[in-house]
């Protein structure tokens, strides 16, 4: 595979990978149900203290 054939990939698969992988992680980040998770690790760290 020369520098012109990887460059043109690139530019067309590769693009629409990142796009599709992008709109992937936002909507998983959006998806119904996941605000109990992220509740959850936001309050993580004010969890059982055992330093007392």
């Amino acid at each position: 595979m020369n520098y012109d054939t990887a460059r043109h990939f690139a530019d067309s698969w590769g693009l629409l990978f990142t796009v599709i992988l992008f709109l992937g992680l936002v909507g998983w980040t959006f998806r119904k149900g996941a605000s109990r998770h992220h509740e959850d690790a936001a309050n993580m760290i004010f969890g059982d203290d055992d330093n007392g």
